[in-house]
């Protein structure tokens, strides 16, 4: 059986991931493809209480280190119990947010390094890695903007970090999509988002041949 294929999506907090995800999906099964969505962290019913876990509460109640061992714990179940039997099947996966954001947002906050947040992932996940990620992109104030409307005031411990923390974690995205170019797309997201999922499947063309 031929494996199925892996896409993230990733970008900072705003940028309209989870929109694109579920358009992306729809467009990919009216074109006869098996989708699974999914999200992280979460996925799987462990997985989603580890969620819980990292997203509810004050900024202060994990240490950095805690909170990247959270997330590769989470990403471990989510692949193993979900991502990597669905692409054993044959299956497409499309998820918002993998080992990229723990590289942009744990691995940002300056108390690890990349190496080790791959070190988790490789321990954890078999160093399990999207064959596509795509890194929605807006300006700042734009995205910010975005999040707000959609916190209503109430964001989680990690988006309601300020936003000098959100400029580096954006500042690291962008630098994954210049040092990964085969793997990672930049995408400009302030396009109609017709326009977003268009530009998503023309850069998907080599996977559906």
């Amino acid at each position: 059986m031929i494996r199925g294929c892996f896409i993230s999506l990733e970008g900072g907090e705003g940028t309209g991931k989870s929109t694109q995800v579920k358009a992306l999906a729809n467009a990919l099964e009216t074109m006869g493809y098996k989708v699974n969505r999914t999200r992280e962290p979460g996925g799987t019913p462990g997985a989603e209480v580890i969620r819980e876990m990292l997203l509810s509460g004050a900024d202060e109640k994990w240490h950095m280190r805690t909170e990247a061992l959270l997330f590769a714990a989470a990403r471990a179940e989510h692949c193993a119990k979900l991502i990597g039997p669905a692409l054993e099947r044959g299956e497409w996966v499309i998820s918002d947010r993998f080992i990229d954001s723990s590289r942009a947002y744990q691995a940002g906050s300056g108390e690890l390094t990349d190496q080790e947040i791959m070190t988790l992932h490789s321990v954890g996940s078999g160093s399990l890695m999207p064959d596509r990620t795509f890194v929605l992109d807006l300006p700042e104030v734009v995205a910010a903007k975005r999040a707000e409307a959609r916190d209503r005031g109430d964001s989680d411990r990690i988006g309601g970090r300020d936003s000098g923390y959100h400029r580096t974690v954006m500042a690291r995205f962008r630098q994954f999509a210049e040092d990964e170019p085969d793997r990672i797309r930049l995408i400009d997201a302030s396009q109609p988002v017709e326009s977003i999922t268009e530009l998503l499947l023309n850069n998907l063309g080599d996977m559906m041949a």
